[in-house]
């Protein structure tokens, strides 16, 4: 199933032009054309879902390792010194297009990509209310 409205529906079909990594049945495999850093790739599902909850779990797994298989291979190729595996769900968290996708981020050392956040702290009423909420 493909939105006819999502750029990344038109992207995963190859419609709109992109910098193919890898292709397979399920996904494309493109280069971020405003990247976080060098190497900096998406998987894209070729079927529409907007986010991880709409996203069947078995193509969930299947993305993951393909996740796992192209981060070893761009850090084989970019020599890079870590990577981030990130996939956002909904505005708050960063999502800005409502295709599922997952963004692979090659680090190097001091690239001042700033995909860190400062710890908190988890509090004893914070774990029960967690807690509670998760159980029901």
């Amino acid at each position: 199933m493909k939105n006819d409205n999502c750029i990344f529906c038109k992207i995963a079909s190859g419609e709109i032009p992109s910098v193919t990594l890898h292709e397979d049945e399920d996904f494309r495999v493109i280069l971020d054309v405003g990247p976080a850093s060098k190497g900096h790739a998406l998987i894209l599902p070729k079927d529409h879902y907007a986010n991880i909850y709409e996203l069947p779990e078995e193509m969930t797994a299947k993305a993951y390792v393909l996740a796992k298989k192209i981060a070893a291979r761009l850090t084989d190729a970019l020599n890079c010194d870590g990577f981030n595996i990130l996939q956002n769900n909904g505005e708050p968290a960063g999502q800005t297009v409502f295709h599922f996708h997952i963004h692979l981020i090659p680090r190097y050392q001091n690239d001042n990509v700033g995909l860190t956040w400062k710890p908190g702290q988890l509090t004893d009423a914070d774990k029960s209310f967690i807690l509670e909420k998760f159980k029901r």
